[in-house]
């Protein structure tokens, strides 16, 4: 559907983006993931046809969006940071007034209802979009962003200055969008794209860095995987047992707890399974597991780490 091939964007001397290639299939809600000025908004209004490539390609459902603009730009709804509102008009009016701008050929009133109806501003539509609050705003953003019912919808930064209230409502909205649409998009705000999407890309420098699904972004840049465990018994023999498990890179002891039990990490490969292994060597040795949990590395620690380990050696100070 979205096919991102060789992209790169210079600002004289300045590299923003940096030969970046991904694609995303229809119906998948990718997360673009990158600290401020990481080369996210630079990469999204590309995409949109806002601002030309150096070099690179982008189609949209097969349309190249330097050569076939106007094909591309009907299969795209575009929501940037900040809604592009007319805030003197009532929000019935402003869709109305998007609706013939963008030449949508649908039945003008019934579309319109069923946006309003699906960002849930339908009893909003007499009301001065001045007068909305924030995420109201947001909402509206959203509806025009929906009109014509393009395939492609491209968010940016969408919950940026929102309250927490404001901002469940904007990421449901989004999941259920994803439903009928692909969705990408943007943000720095780590705890949204793993509650939202399926995939996520993290961008830093104007570099790709990882791209993965997002239940799956630990094993994928990561060659090892950690199991937590908790166990009570003797630990030496814990920890001789654990060590003979074959893909077991190494055991280490965090330290003693009441009751005789004692805490430890176990470092192991990441195509391997050992929690079936683990459980029958300590059954083997009487030595009961009071725990066991992941302890792989979480998105805000592999956050940091890719974005300060890696990327390019220019930056885009635009975002």
């Amino acid at each position: 559907m979205v096919e991102v091939q060789s992209l790169t964007k210079r600002y004289g001397n300045i590299t923003a983006v940096d030969d970046i290639s991904f694609s995303v299939e229809p119906g998948e809600i990718l997360g673009f993931l990158g600290p401020n000025g990481a080369g996210k908004s630079t990469t999204m209004n590309i995409i949109t046809g806002y601002i030309s490539s150096t070099s690179g390609t982008v189609t949209i459902d097969g349309f190249d969006i330097l050569d076939n603009p106007k094909q591309a730009k009907m299969k795209i709804g575009y929501l940037p940071e900040i809604p592009p509102l007319y805030i003197d008009m009532t929000v019935r009016r402003y869709l109305e007034f998007m609706f013939d701008l963008k030449r949508v050929k649908l039945p003008k009133k019934e579309h319109i209802d069923e946006v309003m109806r699906l960002v849930h501003v339908g009893d909003k539509g007499d009301r001065i979009i001045k007068n909305l609050s924030k995420g109201y705003k947001q909402r509206v953003g959203f509806a025009q962003a929906l009109l014509g019912n393009p395939p492609v919808l491209i968010l940016d930064e969408p919950t940026v200055g929102l309250d927490p209230k404001q901002i469940i409502e904007i990421r449901n909205l989004i999941r259920s969008l994803g439903k009928k649409h692909t969705v990408i998009f943007s943000s720095h705000v780590l705890s949204e794209v793993s509650e939202i999407c399926d995939r996520i890309i993290v961008i830093s420098k104007g570099k790709i860095v990882a791209d993965a699904k997002t239940d799956e972004l630990s094993a994928v840049i990561s060659n090892n995987l950690k199991l937590s465990l908790i166990i009570e018994g003797s630990s030496p023999a814990v920890i001789a047992e654990l060590k003979k498990i074959p893909g077991v890179k190494g055991v280490k002891k965090l330290r003693d707890l009441n009751g005789g039990a004692a805490k430890y990490t176990v470092d192991y490969q990441k195509d391997s399974d050992i929690r079936r292994d683990v459980f029958s060597a300590m059954v083997r040795i009487d030595c009961p597991i009071l725990e066991m949990q992941s302890g792989n590395e979480t998105l805000e620690e592999m956050f940091l780490r890719l974005t300060k380990e890696k990327g390019g050696k220019t930056d885009d100070s635009n975002s």
